[in-house]
């Protein structure tokens, strides 16, 4: 049965926890990438579907290639920090069901119903997304996670041989630098976004 987490732990993934725009000089490594990847495909999606396809850009030329796609602030985000990732999903994800999902034939849900794989896998593939950033912070990394990119150039440079995979967001990673986030903006109290039906 499950245990709730302390406060610091608390702290550490949600209260303290905030996106950063810069980061120290604080390697990440491949090993890193994969401690990540191997906490968040723990995280549940539907009929364990796990269509999230994830580019870890470790070097300094794929982060180039990466800023390339990105808007001016986000480009330069990008190349000053020690990692980032592009989150893709899979919309033929289905085709791996009969493995990941062995209970049943989950794939035949999603045959000849490419708009329903492409909702799936958007939000599917989002809840990994947010597993990552997650993640990462129970690890002690810091995320910058961002829209403000041309999708159709980051499809091309980094998932052209795989046509199904469709960008969903990206994100830098590191050890983030106190003086580049903003202010924290503000949270709305349960009542305003919130009714109990």
């Amino acid at each position: 049965m499950a245990q709730p987490l302390d406060a610091a732990a608390l702290d550490t993934i949600f209260r303290a926890a905030r996106t950063y725009n810069g980061f120290t000089d604080a390697p990440f490594t491949q090993a890193d990438a994969r401690a990540i990847y191997d906490l968040l495909k723990m995280g549940p999606t539907s009929a364990n579907q796990q269509p999230s396809r994830f580019v870890w850009c470790l070097d300094q030329a794929s982060r180039e290639t990466l800023a390339a796609c990105a808007s001016d602030s986000n480009a330069d985000k990008i190349r000053k920090a020690p990692a980032a990732v592009v989150i893709g999903m899979d919309q033929e994800f289905h085709e791996q069901l009969p493995w990941l999902f062995p209970h049943t034939d989950a794939k035949a849900w999603f045959d000849g119903d490419p708009e329903g794989r492409k909702l799936s896998a958007l939000r599917n593939g989002s809840l990994q997304g947010a597993y990552l950033i997650i993640a990462a912070r129970a690890l002690g990394w810091d995320v910058g996670p961002m829209s403000g990119f041309d999708a159709d150039k980051v499809n091309a440079a980094f998932f052209a041989d795989q046509p199904a995979v469709k960008v969903n967001f990206i994100a830098t990673l590191g050890k983030g630098d106190p003086s580049s986030i903003f202010d924290r903006g503000p949270r709305p109290e349960f009542d305003q976004f919130n009714r109990v039906a």
